[in-house]
């Protein structure tokens, strides 16, 4: 049972960041709401915003900011999926040491400075190590510049890439301590030879640093992130060292190459085999890595072949994981999966275009925001923005982890909701722009040939639009469900979807608990921590340890996480991240409140918005009911006239992808309105205000939802559990009884 948080009524209305009491007249309302778009200031004086034929705004609006794609589509139920088609990065394994040390908040740091002496502050924390194999240790000795190409510190934006020795043992643990030092001796400085010909000592002991120095190097962190913000123990790294000894060993076990990626978050990254020693933000000098393969049904390590240089470099990882795994030193070591984003694609099948000619501006084709009493699958937007009196508040931050933004479409490039964001993408060749992790988080497209895919999705440009990214109430295209807030892009999905490590990272860097690095190595926190992240990927698998860590960090610091259901059509416990503790499940909807039938079903799904379905047209308005919002396309058509449009800059989707982005943007409203809530209190309002679900609206034909219960009317028709009920604005009632 969901239970209302109680909250107290204020005597104040908040508008857009205005305090307005109720004994203001409307004209000093208008004044302290200058900031508002006309529309909200009509709205306050009691004037009618709409025109009084909707066909005039299309009519003013210039054909770039009307045209949109989409047409009716045939039925289509998605294939089931397998365990075959889950796909992870070759060589690349996810782990984190057992019983590692908590992190310490910067704010905790700042306010007692001689905790400076207690932790990490230095690049170490977030340092690469790469192990060579005994042939390239070879070629080292005759050639240097192996190491010094692949320590090249601006390819990997981080502080240090070391390649060491696997040969020596770490340094005794007062060499550690009380400063930053090396934990092994860099290759480089071994294989450098001092006059006489003896090799260079590499153990060196560094100066002890005063108190007053190591807290000079804290980064200048402004207050709100400073919050959040973490930083490692000392004890901790001593961990990761140890947890570092153990992948060393291994690796040298199996003969392979490794390099080691440590985060002050806990999540360490290893990567194996030869590719371990061309990192893969090297785009020019070295070949592209193999992306991913498929997940067998069954893996077993050979050690045969292992021994004899027979096995593939996916047998290598498994024996690798297996070894690590049995040593019980560690929390998880997995493989580092691949997500996709969840909208729907379609296979290319011809269908006969639907003549368009709306009696609406593009606002009213967005069914998924009206009042239920006008469309039954909507969410209640239009109530609520009208009610309430609020369409937002910019100290309210939306965090998009996707595939980035399209900065150059008209409805965004001007929008002042958009604040700065991060490229997480690792693999350039996944990116798809030339290049790694950096501050352009610019979606590139991705275009994946290996999955049949030959167009680009601009997923998420569509999921951001929906939430509110661009400028609504301008007379162009859509409206975002939230007009006003603030909205970091993350971008983690690339070419073919983006890897379980960089979600991880993303994760928290949009919270603000971690810092990402620039081109020099400086710390770039996230200067706008989000109160709400949206996640709408996903990966048939039960919830990853370590993508359970991540949220895990987050939600403990408040942060509420929403997440697409998925779009296979099976239980989301079988669905990462819809099966993740923490999180708001959201399955999708059409335009009659039904449960989309590719919707993923189950007990973890908490509600149903809207997410559409392609092949209906329920409200007859000549349209598909899908979601309408921000994303570049072809083969469009212009409302107005009716004549084809070669692109266009707005679009109908369908997918748990679209569903979700309407729960962040309603969280963000209602937190806009109660900012003192508190995650767990958001939750309860937004759930308090369902609409309750018939049986009717969650069934299905039993042969197309394997774990589905047939209904006790008709044993060929299941019952999907959709959960309690639909995302519905008009029930949240915060205003003054």
């Amino acid at each position: 049972m969901t239970v209302r948080a109680g909250f107290k009524t204020l005597s104040l209305v908040l508008i857009g960041g205005f305090a307005l009491a109720a004994c203001d007249q409307p004209e000093e309302r208008v004044d302290r709401a200058g900031q508002l778009g006309q529309a909200v200031i009509d709205q306050i004086t009691g004037k009618d915003a709409r025109p009084s034929d909707p066909r005039d705004a299309l009519k003013r609006a210039s054909v770039e900011g009307r045209a949109f794609a989409g047409k009716l589509q045939p039925t289509f139920l998605p294939t089931l999926p397998t365990t075959g088609e889950r796909r992870f990065a070759i060589g690349s394994i996810v782990a984190k040491p057992r019983d590692l040390p908590p992190p310490v908040a910067m704010a905790e740091v700042m306010a007692a400075p001689e905790m400076a002496m207690e932790i990490v502050i230095d690049e170490e924390a977030e340092s690469r190590i790469v192990i060579l194999d005994e042939a390239t240790m070879a070629e080292a000795e005759v050639s240097p510049e192996i190491i010094e190409r692949i320590e090249r510190p601006q390819a990997l934006n981080r502080k240090r890439v070391t390649v060491i020795d696997p040969r020596v043992e770490a340094p005794p643990k007062a060499i550690l301590e009380p400063g930053p030092n090396l934990p092994r001796a860099p290759l480089r400085d071994r294989l450098r030879r001092n006059p006489d010909g003896s090799s260079i000592d590499e153990l060196q002991v560094k100066r002890v640093e005063t108190q007053q120095e190591r807290y000079d190097k804290l980064p200048q962190l402004k207050p709100q992130v400073a919050q959040r913000a973490i930083t490692m123990r000392q004890d901790a790294l001593e961990r990761q060292l140890q947890a570092e000894d153990r992948m060393i060993e291994t690796a040298r076990k199996y003969g392979v190459a490794a390099s080691i990626q440590r985060s002050r978050s806990g999540q360490m990254v290893i990567e194996i085999g030869a590719d371990a020693m061309k990192p893969t933000q090297f785009t020019g000098e070295f070949s592209p890595r193999q992306l991913s393969a498929i997940e067998a049904e069954e893996t077993v390590c050979d050690q045969g072949a292992i021994a004899d240089g027979t096995a593939s470099a996916i047998m290598a990882m498994d024996c690798v994981i297996e070894d690590l795994q049995a040593s019980g030193e560690f929390e998880y070591v997995e493989k580092d999966y691949i997500f996709e984003h969840q909208m729907i694609r379609r296979p290319d099948t011809p269908v006969t275009p639907v003549a368009i000619t709306p009696n609406d501006p593009l606002f009213s084709l967005q069914w998924h925001y009206q009042n239920q009493s006008d469309s039954p699958g909507g969410a209640g937007f239009v109530d609520f923005w009208t009610r309430e009196a609020v369409q937002g508040a910019p100290e309210v931050v939306v965090a998009v982890i996707d595939t980035g933004l399209d900065y150059s479409h008209p409805d965004i490039k001007n929008s002042p909701n958009l604040v700065a964001g991060w490229d997480m993408v690792t693999d350039p060749d996944v990116g798809n722009d030339g290049d790694s992790r950096d501050g352009d988080a610019t979606d590139p497209g991705d275009i994946c040939p290996e999955k049949g895919r030959m167009e680009n999705s601009w997923h998420g440009t569509h999921v951001a639009g929906t939430i509110g990214a661009g400028l609504t109430d301008n007379g162009q295209g859509v409206a975002g469900g939230a007009w006003n807030v603030k909205l970091v892009p993350v971008r983690a999905l690339g070419k073919c979807g983006g890897r379980l490590s960089d979600i991880n990272d993303a994760i928290r860097w949009a919270a603000g608990i971690i810092p990402e690095f620039d081109a020099l190595g400086n710390e770039v926190w996230n200067d706008n921590p989000a109160h709400i992240i949206n996640l709408s990927f996903g990966l048939f698998k039960t919830c990853p340890a370590s993508m359970q860590d991540a949220i895990n960090a987050v939600t403990a610091e408040g942060v509420t996480v929403v997440a697409a259901a998925g779009n296979n059509r099976i239980p989301t416990q079988f669905f990462a991240p819809a099966s993740c503790q923490n999180v708001i499940t959201v399955a999708s909807g059409d335009a009659r409140g039904y449960l989309a039938p590719y919707s993923n079903y189950g007990s973890a799904v908490d509600l149903i918005a809207p997410g559409g379905d392609l092949s209906r047209d329920d409200n007859g308005d000549g349209n598909p009911d899908g979601v309408l919002s921000t994303k570049l396309s072809e083969n469009c058509l212009d409302p107005v006239s009716g004549s084809a449009v070669a692109q266009c800059y707005y679009s109908y989707e369908e997918g748990t992808s679209m569903a979700a982005p309407h729960v962040s943007a309603a969280l963000a409203l209602i937190k806009a309105k109660r900012p003192d809530q508190t995650r767990l209190e958001l939750f309860d309002t937004l759930m308090a205000g369902l609409t309750p679900v018939a049986e009717v609206q969650c069934i299905g034909e039993c042969i197309n939802y394997p774990g589905a219960v047939p209904t006790e009317a008709d044993e060929n028709l299941c019952l999907r559990p959709c959960g309690a009920g639909l995302l519905n604005l008009a029930g949240v009632n915060l205003s003054e009884d």
